[in-house]
């Protein structure tokens, strides 16, 4: 495990052989697995869970409620949200969760609404506002995205 001197790691529940980088914060309930990449400025909330293998490339904040598989990979500025109807200081019983599937690929500055699945091997262009479920192994553009292909 490799974690930069600025970073604040307060999780005790990361993988051998990842990497955290400077800037990032990851909360004490985080859940990180082996050979990950954790790029600068980014932010890991309490009830992530991030699998093995997973890129997160710089600027990406991962909020309650997210779950990423094995081998994602999150291009830079990707946005993930966890609040359909987000107020200053009201929040949610509990939070929808979102769910990136095993081998899937999001692109830069893509949106991720809450309460998406994104299917294995599935493709997000970079810029896409991801509004619905999207299909195993698709790639969608666009907003909203929509299925551009199958691969």
């Amino acid at each position: 495990m490799n974690i930069h001197d600025l970073s604040d790691v307060q999780s005790n529940k990361i993988g051998d052989g990842t990497s955290i980088w400077q800037f990032v914060v990851v909360l004490k309930n985080a859940t990180i697995g082996e050979n990950c990449n954790i790029c600068a400025h980014g932010f890991i909330e309490n009830d992530v869970v991030i699998g093995n293998n997973v890129t997160v490339k710089s600027g990406v904040y991962i909020w309650d409620g997210i779950r990423i598989e094995d081998n994602v990979f999150i291009g830079p500025n990707v946005t993930f949200t966890n609040d359909l109807f987000p107020r200053s200081k009201v929040y949610p019983d509990e939070f929808k969760v979102t769910c990136i599937k095993n081998g899937a690929s999001i692109g830069a500055n893509a949106t991720i609404l809450p309460g998406i699945t994104i299917g294995e091997g599935a493709m997000i262009g970079a810029g896409s506002v991801v509004t619905k479920d999207v299909p195993d192994n698709t790639v969608v553009v666009g907003n909203p995205a929509k299925i551009l292909r199958n691969i």
